[in-house]
C-alpha cells in the first residue's frame, strides 16, 4: 500500500473539518512517521507557496523534487496541499505541532527542511519571503543560525557555498572534528537511516543532493589543507 493511501484515514479527518493542526496531534502517537512526514512537508510547502505570492494551481508538481507521486494518486496529494493551503491556521502553528511530534529528534525536522528547500527552489528562484519562512520554521524546529546555513548552503548559491557551513563546523575545527562531522552526516544521511526515522520510501532522493553537497564539502576542505 502506497503512503498515499495510507493518508486516506487523515485526508478524511480534514474533510470532516478537522484543521491540519489537530490531524498532526493525532499522528503524534502514530508509530507511522511517514504519513507524518509527508503531510507535513506538504502542509508547511502549502503554506510557504503563500510566501512569494506566486501561487498557482500547478504548485503540487514541484513536490515531485521531494516525493515519487504516481499518476493514480497525484488527486490525494492536490487535495492535502490544497486544504493546507486553505486553511487558516498559521504556519507557525503547523511547525510547531510538528516539532512537538517529534521531540528532540532534530533528524527528520532537518530533513523536512530540506525538503521545503527543493520545493522553494524547484521554480529555480529563491525568493527573499520564503527565505524568511524558511529561516522563522527552522526557528521554531530549534535550529541555531548555523545550522540553518548549514541546511541553506545546499541549495543556495553554490558558487558561494561555505563548505564548513555544509558540514556544520567551524573553521577552526581540527581535521579530526571536521572527518567526524562528515562521517556523521554520510551515515545520517544513508536512505536506510533515513527511513528509520520516518521519511517515506517515496521522498528517500532527499538523500542524493545533501550526500553529493556533503562529499564535495569534504573534499574541498581537505585541499584546503593539503
Amino acid at each position: 500500500m502506497s503512503i498515499w493511501s495510507r493518508m486516506a484515514e487523515a485526508i478524511a479527518a480534514l474533510a470532516k473539518g478537522e484543521g491540519l493542526s489537530a490531524v498532526f496531534e493525532k499522528l503524534r502517537a502514530s508509530p507511522d512517521r511517514t504519513v507524518a512526514f509527508a503531510i507535513a512537508v506538504i502542509a508547511l510547502g502549502a503554506k510557504m507557496a503563500k510566501a512569494d505570492g506566486q501561487v498557482t494551481k500547478d504548485e503540487v508538481v514541484a513536490f515531485r523534487e521531494v516525493f515519487v507521486i504516481p499518476a493514480a494518486e497525484e488527486a490525494n496529494a492536490a487535495r492535502v496541499f490544497n486544504l493546507a493551503r486553505q486553511d487558516v491556521a498559521g504556519y507557525d502553528i503547523y511547525a510547531r505541532r510538528i516539532k512537538a511530534m517529534y521531540g528532540d529528534d532534530v533528524r527528520p525536522l532537518r530533513d523536512l527542511l530540506e525538503g521545503l528547500f527543493h520545493i522553494a527552489l524547484a521554480d529555480g528562484l529563491y525568493h527573499p519571503k520564503e527565505d524568511d519562512f524558511l529561516q522563522n520554521v527552522a526557528t521554531i524546529f530549534g535550529f541555531d543560525e548555523r545550522r540553518f546555513r548549514s541546511i541553506r548552503a545546499q541549495f543556495v548559491d553554490e558558487a558561494e557555498r561555505d563548505p564548513y557551513d555544509v558540514l556544520g563546523v567551524d573553521p577552526t575545527a581540527s581535521k579530526h572534528e571536521i572527518r567526524a562531522a562528515w562521517r556523521k552526516l554520510v551515515r545520517d544521511t544513508h536512505p536506510d537511516q533515513m527511513m528509520a526515522r520516518g521519511v517515506p520510501e517515496e521522498a528517500v532522493k532527499l538523500a542524493e543532493r545533501r550526500m553529493v553537497a556533503i562529499n564535495r564539502a569534504w573534499e574541498e576542505i581537505q585541499g584546503n589543507h593539503a
